[in-house]
Protein backbone atom coordinates (compact mmCIF):
# COMPACT_ATOMS: atom_id res chain seq x y z
CA UNK A 1 0.00 0.00 0.00
CA UNK A 2 1.15 3.53 -0.56
CA UNK A 3 2.62 5.70 2.11
CA UNK A 4 0.56 8.19 4.02
CA UNK A 5 -0.61 10.93 1.68
CA UNK A 6 0.58 14.37 2.62
CA UNK A 7 -0.92 16.65 -0.02
CA UNK A 8 -2.66 19.64 1.55
CA UNK A 9 -6.23 20.65 0.78
CA UNK A 10 -6.44 22.76 -2.38
CA UNK A 11 -6.63 26.49 -1.73
CA UNK A 12 -5.82 28.72 1.20
CA UNK A 13 -9.43 28.87 2.41
CA UNK A 14 -9.68 25.08 2.48
CA UNK A 15 -6.53 24.77 4.52
CA UNK A 16 -7.73 27.40 6.97
CA UNK A 17 -11.02 25.56 7.42
CA UNK A 18 -9.15 22.31 7.97
CA UNK A 19 -6.86 23.98 10.51
CA UNK A 20 -9.83 25.48 12.36
CA UNK A 21 -11.48 22.06 12.52
CA UNK A 22 -8.36 20.35 13.84
CA UNK A 23 -7.84 23.06 16.45
CA UNK A 24 -11.49 22.93 17.56
CA UNK A 25 -11.15 19.23 18.28
CA UNK A 26 -7.82 19.72 20.04
CA UNK A 27 -9.16 22.62 22.12
CA UNK A 28 -12.03 20.49 23.38
CA UNK A 29 -9.61 17.79 24.49
CA UNK A 30 -7.16 20.20 26.16
CA UNK A 31 -9.91 22.12 27.96
CA UNK A 32 -11.19 18.94 29.52
CA UNK A 33 -7.86 18.33 31.21
CA UNK A 34 -8.35 21.36 33.49
CA UNK A 35 -12.00 22.37 33.30
CA UNK A 36 -12.94 19.90 36.05
CA UNK A 37 -10.37 21.22 38.54
CA UNK A 38 -12.44 24.11 39.89
CA UNK A 39 -15.60 21.98 39.81
CA UNK A 40 -14.23 19.18 42.01
CA UNK A 41 -15.79 20.46 45.28
CA UNK A 42 -19.22 20.65 43.61
CA UNK A 43 -18.81 17.16 42.10
CA UNK A 44 -17.82 15.80 45.51
CA UNK A 45 -20.92 17.22 47.19
CA UNK A 46 -23.26 16.18 44.38
CA UNK A 47 -22.09 12.57 43.93
CA UNK A 48 -20.85 11.92 47.48
CA UNK A 49 -17.25 11.23 46.48
CA UNK A 50 -14.77 10.35 49.21
CA UNK A 51 -11.75 12.64 49.49
CA UNK A 52 -9.41 9.94 48.19
CA UNK A 53 -11.78 8.98 45.38
CA UNK A 54 -12.20 12.56 44.19
CA UNK A 55 -8.72 12.65 42.67
CA UNK A 56 -9.75 9.90 40.28
CA UNK A 57 -12.12 12.29 38.53
CA UNK A 58 -8.91 13.80 37.12
CA UNK A 59 -6.75 10.67 37.02
CA UNK A 60 -9.33 8.50 35.23
CA UNK A 61 -8.92 10.90 32.29
CA UNK A 62 -5.17 11.46 32.48
CA UNK A 63 -4.11 7.80 32.60
CA UNK A 64 -5.68 6.57 29.33
CA UNK A 65 -4.98 9.91 27.65
CA UNK A 66 -1.27 9.79 28.43
CA UNK A 67 -0.97 6.04 27.96
CA UNK A 68 -2.59 5.74 24.54
CA UNK A 69 -1.19 8.75 22.68
CA UNK A 70 1.80 6.94 21.22
CA UNK A 71 -0.22 3.93 20.07
CA UNK A 72 -2.97 6.11 18.57
CA UNK A 73 -0.39 8.22 16.74
CA UNK A 74 1.05 5.12 15.09
CA UNK A 75 -2.42 3.79 14.29
CA UNK A 76 -3.12 7.10 12.58
CA UNK A 77 -0.11 6.54 10.30
CA UNK A 78 -1.29 3.02 9.49
CA UNK A 79 -5.06 3.48 9.15
CA UNK A 80 -5.33 7.16 8.18
CA UNK A 81 -5.17 10.24 10.39
CA UNK A 82 -8.54 11.63 9.40
CA UNK A 83 -10.19 8.37 10.40
CA UNK A 84 -8.41 8.37 13.76
CA UNK A 85 -9.31 12.03 14.39
CA UNK A 86 -13.02 11.59 13.60
CA UNK A 87 -13.27 8.36 15.61
CA UNK A 88 -11.63 10.01 18.59
CA UNK A 89 -14.03 12.96 18.41
CA UNK A 90 -16.99 10.58 18.38
CA UNK A 91 -15.81 8.63 21.42
CA UNK A 92 -14.96 11.84 23.28
CA UNK A 93 -18.33 13.45 22.55
CA UNK A 94 -20.38 10.44 23.67
CA UNK A 95 -18.24 10.06 26.80
CA UNK A 96 -18.77 13.76 27.62
CA UNK A 97 -22.54 13.27 27.53
CA UNK A 98 -22.20 10.27 29.85
CA UNK A 99 -20.09 12.36 32.25
CA UNK A 100 -22.74 15.06 32.38
CA UNK A 101 -25.47 12.47 32.99
CA UNK A 102 -23.55 10.68 35.76
CA UNK A 103 -25.52 10.09 38.94
CA UNK A 104 -22.94 8.12 40.91
CA UNK A 105 -19.13 8.08 41.20
CA UNK A 106 -18.60 4.86 39.22
CA UNK A 107 -20.53 6.11 36.18
CA UNK A 108 -18.54 9.34 36.16
CA UNK A 109 -15.18 7.56 36.45
CA UNK A 110 -15.97 5.08 33.65
CA UNK A 111 -17.11 7.94 31.40
CA UNK A 112 -13.98 9.94 32.23
CA UNK A 113 -11.84 6.94 31.23
CA UNK A 114 -13.66 6.80 27.88
CA UNK A 115 -13.06 10.53 27.49
CA UNK A 116 -9.35 9.88 27.92
CA UNK A 117 -9.44 7.19 25.23
CA UNK A 118 -11.26 9.51 22.81
CA UNK A 119 -8.95 12.39 23.70
CA UNK A 120 -5.86 10.31 22.96
CA UNK A 121 -7.21 9.22 19.55
CA UNK A 122 -8.10 12.81 18.65
CA UNK A 123 -4.99 14.54 19.96
CA UNK A 124 -2.43 12.01 18.77
CA UNK A 125 -2.66 12.95 15.08
CA UNK A 126 -3.49 16.66 15.19
CA UNK A 127 0.07 17.99 15.01
CA UNK A 128 0.89 15.59 12.15
CA UNK A 129 -2.10 16.82 10.14
CA UNK A 130 -1.12 20.46 10.67
CA UNK A 131 2.49 19.88 9.63
CA UNK A 132 1.62 17.88 6.50
CA UNK A 133 -1.00 20.41 5.37
CA UNK A 134 1.39 23.37 5.62
CA UNK A 135 4.66 22.49 3.91
CA UNK A 136 6.00 26.02 3.26
CA UNK A 137 8.11 27.36 6.16
CA UNK A 138 6.22 30.64 6.62
CA UNK A 139 2.78 29.05 6.31
CA UNK A 140 3.82 26.22 8.62
CA UNK A 141 5.08 28.66 11.24
CA UNK A 142 1.74 30.49 11.18
CA UNK A 143 -0.26 27.26 11.41
CA UNK A 144 1.89 26.01 14.28
CA UNK A 145 1.28 29.33 16.02
CA UNK A 146 -2.47 28.74 15.90
CA UNK A 147 -2.08 25.12 17.00
CA UNK A 148 0.28 26.04 19.82
CA UNK A 149 -2.10 28.70 21.10
CA UNK A 150 -4.78 26.04 21.42
CA UNK A 151 -2.33 23.66 23.11
CA UNK A 152 -0.93 26.13 25.62
CA UNK A 153 -3.87 28.43 26.34
CA UNK A 154 -6.51 25.72 26.47
CA UNK A 155 -5.57 24.67 29.98
CA UNK A 156 -5.88 28.15 31.46
CA UNK A 157 -9.08 28.84 29.51
CA UNK A 158 -10.46 25.63 31.02
CA UNK A 159 -9.96 27.00 34.52
CA UNK A 160 -11.96 30.12 33.69
CA UNK A 161 -14.74 28.30 31.84
CA UNK A 162 -14.99 25.67 34.55
CA UNK A 163 -15.47 28.29 37.24
CA UNK A 164 -18.11 30.20 35.27
CA UNK A 165 -20.17 27.14 34.32
CA UNK A 166 -19.99 25.62 37.79
CA UNK A 167 -21.06 28.79 39.58
CA UNK A 168 -23.72 29.97 37.13
CA UNK A 169 -25.32 26.65 36.07
CA UNK A 170 -23.92 23.40 37.48
CA UNK A 171 -20.89 21.13 37.18
CA UNK A 172 -22.79 18.91 34.72
CA UNK A 173 -22.40 21.61 32.05
CA UNK A 174 -18.62 21.47 32.03
CA UNK A 175 -19.22 18.15 30.21
CA UNK A 176 -22.42 18.95 28.31
CA UNK A 177 -20.73 21.90 26.62
CA UNK A 178 -18.54 19.41 24.72
CA UNK A 179 -21.48 17.84 22.91
CA UNK A 180 -22.32 20.62 20.40
CA UNK A 181 -18.65 21.40 19.87
CA UNK A 182 -17.86 17.74 19.24
CA UNK A 183 -20.73 17.25 16.81
CA UNK A 184 -19.85 20.37 14.82
CA UNK A 185 -16.17 19.37 14.74
CA UNK A 186 -17.04 15.88 13.46
CA UNK A 187 -19.29 17.23 10.72
CA UNK A 188 -16.64 19.75 9.70
CA UNK A 189 -13.90 17.10 9.77
CA UNK A 190 -15.82 14.83 7.44
CA UNK A 191 -16.39 17.70 5.02
CA UNK A 192 -13.11 19.64 5.02
CA UNK A 193 -10.34 17.21 5.98
CA UNK A 194 -8.93 15.33 3.04
CA UNK A 195 -9.12 11.58 3.30
CA UNK A 196 -5.85 9.73 3.03
CA UNK A 197 -4.88 6.13 2.96
CA UNK A 198 -2.48 4.93 5.62
CA UNK A 199 0.39 2.58 5.05
CA UNK A 200 -1.76 -0.33 6.28
CA UNK A 201 -1.49 -2.59 9.29
CA UNK A 202 0.89 -4.86 7.43
CA UNK A 203 3.41 -2.02 7.03
CA UNK A 204 4.48 -1.77 10.65
CA UNK A 205 1.91 -2.82 13.23
CA UNK A 206 4.18 -4.26 15.90
CA UNK A 207 1.41 -5.71 18.07
CA UNK A 208 3.68 -6.89 20.89
CA UNK A 209 5.58 -3.61 20.95
CA UNK A 210 2.30 -1.68 20.97
CA UNK A 211 1.04 -3.72 23.94
CA UNK A 212 4.28 -3.26 25.87
CA UNK A 213 4.63 0.50 25.40
CA UNK A 214 0.93 1.13 26.04
CA UNK A 215 1.07 -0.89 29.24
CA UNK A 216 4.30 0.87 30.27
CA UNK A 217 2.80 4.33 29.73
CA UNK A 218 -0.46 3.45 31.48
CA UNK A 219 1.38 2.07 34.50
CA UNK A 220 3.85 4.97 34.52
CA UNK A 221 1.14 7.65 34.45
CA UNK A 222 -0.85 5.72 37.08
CA UNK A 223 2.25 5.64 39.29
CA UNK A 224 3.01 9.31 38.83
CA UNK A 225 -0.49 10.59 39.55
CA UNK A 226 -0.58 8.51 42.75
CA UNK A 227 2.65 9.93 44.18
CA UNK A 228 0.97 12.99 45.69
CA UNK A 229 -1.31 10.87 47.90
CA UNK A 230 0.92 7.85 48.55
CA UNK A 231 4.43 9.33 48.64
CA UNK A 232 7.63 8.58 46.73
CA UNK A 233 8.82 5.77 49.01
CA UNK A 234 5.53 3.87 49.35
CA UNK A 235 5.27 0.23 48.30
CA UNK A 236 2.61 1.28 45.76
CA UNK A 237 4.89 3.84 44.07
CA UNK A 238 8.00 1.66 44.11
CA UNK A 239 6.17 -1.46 42.94
CA UNK A 240 4.27 0.10 40.07
CA UNK A 241 7.24 2.28 39.16
CA UNK A 242 9.42 -0.81 38.87
CA UNK A 243 6.71 -2.50 36.81
CA UNK A 244 6.64 0.46 34.39
CA UNK A 245 10.43 0.31 34.01
CA UNK A 246 10.36 -3.43 33.34
CA UNK A 247 7.67 -2.98 30.67
CA UNK A 248 9.61 -0.10 29.12
CA UNK A 249 12.81 -2.15 29.05
CA UNK A 250 10.95 -5.01 27.38
CA UNK A 251 9.63 -2.55 24.80
CA UNK A 252 13.15 -1.27 24.04
CA UNK A 253 14.40 -4.84 23.56
CA UNK A 254 11.43 -5.58 21.31
CA UNK A 255 12.13 -2.52 19.14
CA UNK A 256 15.71 -3.66 18.62
CA UNK A 257 14.56 -7.06 17.35
CA UNK A 258 11.28 -6.39 15.55
CA UNK A 259 11.24 -6.34 11.75
CA UNK A 260 8.74 -3.44 11.73
CA UNK A 261 9.10 -1.77 15.15
CA UNK A 262 6.40 0.52 16.51
CA UNK A 263 9.05 3.13 17.35
CA UNK A 264 11.65 2.86 14.57
CA UNK A 265 15.24 3.80 15.52
CA UNK A 266 15.25 6.22 12.57
CA UNK A 267 13.01 8.50 14.68
CA UNK A 268 16.02 9.34 16.85
CA UNK A 269 18.73 9.66 14.22
CA UNK A 270 17.92 13.34 13.74
CA UNK A 271 18.96 15.07 16.97
CA UNK A 272 16.01 17.50 16.97
CA UNK A 273 13.53 14.72 17.75
CA UNK A 274 14.97 13.58 21.11
CA UNK A 275 16.26 17.07 21.87
CA UNK A 276 12.92 18.79 21.35
CA UNK A 277 11.04 16.06 23.22
CA UNK A 278 13.35 16.30 26.24
CA UNK A 279 13.14 20.10 26.22
CA UNK A 280 9.36 19.94 25.95
CA UNK A 281 9.06 17.54 28.89
CA UNK A 282 11.24 19.69 31.16
CA UNK A 283 9.48 22.92 30.17
CA UNK A 284 6.01 21.50 30.76
CA UNK A 285 7.10 20.00 34.11
CA UNK A 286 8.18 23.44 35.27
CA UNK A 287 5.36 25.44 33.72
CA UNK A 288 2.76 23.21 35.34
CA UNK A 289 3.66 24.81 38.67
CA UNK A 290 1.90 27.93 37.43
CA UNK A 291 -1.15 26.17 36.02
CA UNK A 292 -1.76 24.27 39.27
CA UNK A 293 0.00 25.90 42.23
CA UNK A 294 -0.66 29.52 41.30
CA UNK A 295 -4.36 28.66 41.28
CA UNK A 296 -4.06 27.18 44.78
CA UNK A 297 -2.16 30.26 45.99
CA UNK A 298 -4.84 32.59 44.65
CA UNK A 299 -7.62 30.57 46.28
CA UNK A 300 -6.10 29.44 49.59
CA UNK A 301 -3.85 32.39 50.43
CA UNK A 302 -5.32 35.37 48.56
CA UNK A 303 -8.90 34.16 49.09
CA UNK A 304 -10.14 34.52 45.49
CA UNK A 305 -13.22 32.58 44.39
CA UNK A 306 -13.40 30.29 41.34
CA UNK A 307 -14.38 32.99 38.84
CA UNK A 308 -11.79 35.51 40.02
CA UNK A 309 -9.15 32.79 40.08
CA UNK A 310 -10.00 31.88 36.51
CA UNK A 311 -9.86 35.55 35.55
CA UNK A 312 -6.44 35.75 37.18
CA UNK A 313 -4.93 33.43 34.57
CA UNK A 314 -6.56 35.22 31.62
CA UNK A 315 -3.58 37.57 31.06
CA UNK A 316 -1.38 34.54 30.46
CA UNK A 317 -3.85 33.14 27.93
CA UNK A 318 -4.12 36.47 26.13
CA UNK A 319 -0.35 36.84 25.90
CA UNK A 320 0.05 33.25 24.72
CA UNK A 321 -2.50 33.94 22.00
CA UNK A 322 -0.82 37.18 20.91
CA UNK A 323 2.64 35.63 20.81
CA UNK A 324 1.80 32.30 19.20
CA UNK A 325 -0.61 33.70 16.61
CA UNK A 326 1.06 36.94 15.57
CA UNK A 327 4.61 37.23 16.86
CA UNK A 328 6.14 33.74 16.98
CA UNK A 329 5.76 32.93 13.24
CA UNK A 330 7.58 36.13 12.28
CA UNK A 331 10.35 35.70 14.83
CA UNK A 332 10.87 32.05 13.88
CA UNK A 333 11.08 33.00 10.19
CA UNK A 334 13.54 35.79 11.00
CA UNK A 335 15.80 34.25 13.67
CA UNK A 336 15.12 30.51 13.56
CA UNK A 337 13.17 28.26 15.90
CA UNK A 338 16.12 27.42 18.15
CA UNK A 339 16.99 31.05 18.94
CA UNK A 340 13.36 31.92 19.65
CA UNK A 341 13.04 28.84 21.87
CA UNK A 342 16.06 29.77 23.99
CA UNK A 343 14.74 33.30 24.57
CA UNK A 344 11.29 31.92 25.37
CA UNK A 345 12.59 29.43 27.92
CA UNK A 346 14.58 32.19 29.61
CA UNK A 347 11.40 34.26 29.99
CA UNK A 348 9.50 31.29 31.46
CA UNK A 349 12.26 30.69 34.01
CA UNK A 350 12.14 34.40 34.90
CA UNK A 351 8.38 34.28 35.41
CA UNK A 352 8.61 31.27 37.69
CA UNK A 353 11.40 32.99 39.59
CA UNK A 354 9.08 35.96 40.19
CA UNK A 355 6.43 33.59 41.57
CA UNK A 356 9.10 32.15 43.83
CA UNK A 357 8.99 35.48 45.71
CA UNK A 358 5.24 35.51 46.53
CA UNK A 359 4.28 36.54 50.07
CA UNK A 360 1.67 35.37 52.55
CA UNK A 361 0.17 38.88 52.84
CA UNK A 362 0.47 39.73 49.16
CA UNK A 363 -2.07 40.63 46.50
CA UNK A 364 -2.78 39.44 42.99
CA UNK A 365 -1.56 42.75 41.51
CA UNK A 366 1.80 42.67 43.29
CA UNK A 367 2.60 38.95 43.50
CA UNK A 368 0.95 37.13 40.58
CA UNK A 369 0.30 39.68 37.84
CA UNK A 370 4.00 40.62 37.30
CA UNK A 371 4.79 36.99 36.51
CA UNK A 372 2.06 36.66 33.88
CA UNK A 373 3.95 38.76 31.31
CA UNK A 374 7.17 36.68 31.03
CA UNK A 375 5.19 33.44 31.40
CA UNK A 376 2.64 34.32 28.70
CA UNK A 377 5.20 35.73 26.29
CA UNK A 378 7.64 32.88 26.89
CA UNK A 379 5.14 30.07 26.57
CA UNK A 380 3.53 31.65 23.52
CA UNK A 381 6.91 31.74 21.77
CA UNK A 382 8.15 28.36 23.01
CA UNK A 383 5.31 26.10 21.92
CA UNK A 384 5.37 26.89 18.14
CA UNK A 385 9.16 26.63 18.18
CA UNK A 386 9.14 23.26 19.93
CA UNK A 387 6.35 21.82 17.79
CA UNK A 388 8.18 22.71 14.59
CA UNK A 389 11.52 21.39 15.85
CA UNK A 390 10.02 18.12 17.10
CA UNK A 391 8.37 17.44 13.74
CA UNK A 392 11.28 18.65 11.60
CA UNK A 393 12.99 15.29 11.48
CA UNK A 394 9.95 13.08 10.92
CA UNK A 395 9.41 11.53 7.50
CA UNK A 396 5.82 11.74 6.18
CA UNK A 397 5.05 8.12 7.05
CA UNK A 398 6.14 8.72 10.66
CA UNK A 399 4.52 12.10 11.29
CA UNK A 400 1.57 10.61 13.18
CA UNK A 401 3.95 8.77 15.48
CA UNK A 402 6.01 11.95 16.00
CA UNK A 403 2.82 13.86 16.80
CA UNK A 404 1.84 11.21 19.33
CA UNK A 405 5.30 11.34 20.89
CA UNK A 406 5.14 15.13 21.23
CA UNK A 407 1.76 15.04 22.94
CA UNK A 408 2.80 12.07 25.08
CA UNK A 409 5.76 14.01 26.44
CA UNK A 410 3.47 16.93 27.22
CA UNK A 411 1.19 14.63 29.19
CA UNK A 412 4.06 12.87 30.98
CA UNK A 413 5.68 16.23 31.74
CA UNK A 414 2.52 17.70 33.24
CA UNK A 415 1.84 14.57 35.34
CA UNK A 416 5.45 14.35 36.52
CA UNK A 417 5.63 18.08 37.22
CA UNK A 418 2.41 17.95 39.22
CA UNK A 419 3.62 14.97 41.26
CA UNK A 420 7.03 16.44 42.05
CA UNK A 421 6.05 20.04 42.65
CA UNK A 422 2.88 19.38 44.63
CA UNK A 423 4.70 16.84 46.81
CA UNK A 424 7.52 19.30 47.49
CA UNK A 425 5.03 22.06 48.29
CA UNK A 426 3.01 19.86 50.67
CA UNK A 427 6.12 18.52 52.42
CA UNK A 428 7.62 21.98 52.96
CA UNK A 429 4.25 23.33 54.12
CA UNK A 430 3.97 20.55 56.74
CA UNK A 431 7.50 21.27 57.91
CA UNK A 432 6.74 24.98 58.35
CA UNK A 433 3.53 24.12 60.22
CA UNK A 434 5.54 21.92 62.56
CA UNK A 435 7.79 24.88 63.35
CA UNK A 436 4.87 27.15 64.27
CA UNK A 437 4.16 29.02 61.03
CA UNK A 438 0.66 30.27 60.32
CA UNK A 439 -1.44 28.54 57.67
CA UNK A 440 -0.94 31.32 55.11
CA UNK A 441 2.80 31.49 55.75
CA UNK A 442 3.23 27.71 55.57
CA UNK A 443 1.23 27.38 52.36
CA UNK A 444 3.10 30.27 50.77
CA UNK A 445 6.45 28.78 51.72
CA UNK A 446 5.50 25.51 50.06
CA UNK A 447 4.39 27.24 46.89
CA UNK A 448 7.57 29.35 46.81
CA UNK A 449 9.74 26.23 46.89
CA UNK A 450 7.71 24.56 44.14
CA UNK A 451 7.94 27.61 41.87
CA UNK A 452 11.70 27.78 42.34
CA UNK A 453 12.12 24.08 41.54
CA UNK A 454 9.89 24.60 38.49
CA UNK A 455 12.24 27.37 37.38
CA UNK A 456 15.15 24.92 37.73
CA UNK A 457 13.35 22.48 35.42
CA UNK A 458 13.09 25.20 32.79
CA UNK A 459 16.75 26.12 33.25
CA UNK A 460 17.57 22.46 32.57
CA UNK A 461 15.43 22.69 29.43
CA UNK A 462 17.56 25.66 28.31
CA UNK A 463 20.73 23.58 28.70
CA UNK A 464 19.28 20.67 26.69
CA UNK A 465 17.98 22.95 23.94
CA UNK A 466 21.29 24.81 23.66
CA UNK A 467 23.33 21.61 23.55
CA UNK A 468 21.18 19.37 21.35
CA UNK A 469 18.57 21.23 19.29
CA UNK A 470 19.43 22.82 15.95
CA UNK A 471 17.30 24.90 13.60
CA UNK A 472 16.62 22.74 10.50
CA UNK A 473 17.82 24.10 7.18
CA UNK A 474 14.92 25.21 5.03
CA UNK A 475 14.66 26.55 1.54
CA UNK A 476 12.26 29.17 0.33
CA UNK A 477 10.00 26.47 -1.05
CA UNK A 478 9.83 24.35 2.06
CA UNK A 479 11.87 22.22 4.39
CA UNK A 480 15.04 20.74 3.02
CA UNK A 481 14.45 17.18 1.90
CA UNK A 482 16.06 15.39 4.83
CA UNK A 483 13.86 12.37 5.52
CA UNK A 484 15.04 10.13 8.30
CA UNK A 485 15.33 7.24 5.89
CA UNK A 486 15.14 7.07 2.11
CA UNK A 487 11.57 7.09 0.87
CA UNK A 488 10.24 5.79 -2.45
CA UNK A 489 8.32 8.07 -4.73
CA UNK A 490 4.74 8.47 -3.55
CA UNK A 491 1.50 8.83 -5.40
CA UNK A 492 -1.12 11.25 -4.18
CA UNK A 493 -3.85 9.09 -2.69
CA UNK A 494 -5.95 11.90 -1.30
CA UNK A 495 -9.56 12.34 -2.26
CA UNK A 496 -11.48 15.54 -2.58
Amino acid sequence: MSAQAVSPPVGRASRRMALATICAGQLMVILDGTIVNVALPSIQRSLDFSQSGLGWVVNAYLIPFGGLLLLCGRMGDLLGRKQMFVTGLGVFTVASLLCGLARDPMMLLVARFLQGVGGAATSSVTLAMVVTMFAEPRARAGALGVYSFVQSAGGTLGLLLGGVLTQTISWHWIFFVNAPIGVMAMVAAVRVLRAERGTGLGAGMDALGAALVTAALLVAVYTIVGITDRGWDSAHTLGFGLGALVLLAAFVVRQAKAADPLLPPRMFRVRNVPGALATHTLMISGMFSFQFLAVLYMQKVLGLDEVRTGAGVVPVSLLIGLMSLLVAPRLIARFGARTVLLVALTLIALGLGVLGQISADGTYATDVLPATFPLGVGFGLAMPSLAGLAMSGAAPRDSGLASGMFNTMQQVGSSLGLAILSTLAASHTDNLFAHGATQATALTGGYQLAFRVGACFVLAAIVVAAAVVRTPRESADGPAPRPISPQPAEKDTTSA
